[in-house]
């Protein structure tokens, strides 16, 4: 008995809210706050989830105000900005990585305020052959030799990051500086994540890493100098 009073006393509520202008708004609020609650649950990217995510915060502050209810008013009014402040940053991702398929160069622009720099001196050892992968890097400025591969690689060069797609992650070359250095990383955990909430950013480092390995086939295939008699 005591649920279908409940169940009455909240039906009455409801045909009481139906009644007013104010009412129905609310109502409405919060029925598209929560539909696109659900409608997120089958979302598999990052951008429309967040966009959603917008919406339903919207709906239930709406709500929250003309029901009013300050709880929900105060929780949606804290992830508001926080989900707005994720779209601008996933935007302005995708929009970069148009950039950096006309140039490789602008990938490390962007990547800055995910990476963290470090000096190193020359001589030094930055990873070795075998080692599992946890970051991969850029030369701000500096020269670094790949010598497994006989490869040099200066200022605002990618190297490190093939590892992160190989089988078991292992490094296939060592990384030396050959003068001093200034490197910029990222860690493989906030790698990944940019890769699942943007598989933009996913694709436009495959597409460098293949560049590169067909760039190191040619150059293996070129015929060498020749031969002095």
């Amino acid at each position: 008995m005591v649920i279908f009073e409940a169940i009455a006393m909240q039906l009455a509520r409801l045909q009481d809210s139906l009644a007013t202008p104010a009412g129905q708004l609310s109502l409405a609020a919060a029925a598209i706050g929560g539909l696109l609650v659900i409608v997120s649950a089958f979302v598999r990217t990052m951008i429309p989830l967040r966009w959603l995510a917008v919406g339903s915060n919207a709906g239930f502050i709406v709500y929250g105000l003309s029901h009013p209810s300050p709880i929900m008013v105060v929780l949606h009014s804290v992830l508001l900005p926080v989900n707005l402040w994720r779209v601008g940053q996933m935007v302005r991702l995708t929009r970069r990585v148009s950039a950096v398929a006309a140039d490789p160069r602008q990938l490390e622009l962007w990547l800055r305020p995910y990476m963290r720099a470090r000096r190193r001196r020359a001589g030094s050892t930055v990873f070795r052959r075998g080692a599992l992968a946890d970051r991969l890097y850029f030369i701000v400025s500096g020269e670094v030799e790949l010598p497994e591969i006989g490869r040099r690689l200066g200022a605002g060069q990618m190297f490190g990051e093939i590892a992160f797609f190989a089988p078991d992650r292992r490094r296939s070359s060592s990384a030396r500086c050959l003068t001093d250095c200034l490197l910029m990383s990222i860690d493989e955990a906030t790698f990944t994540q940019l890769v699942y909430q943007n598989p933009d950013f996913g694709l436009a480092v495959v597409q460098l890493i293949a560049g590169r390995l067909s760039a190191d086939i040619q150059r293996l295939q070129a015929p060498g100098p020749p031969a002095v008699s």
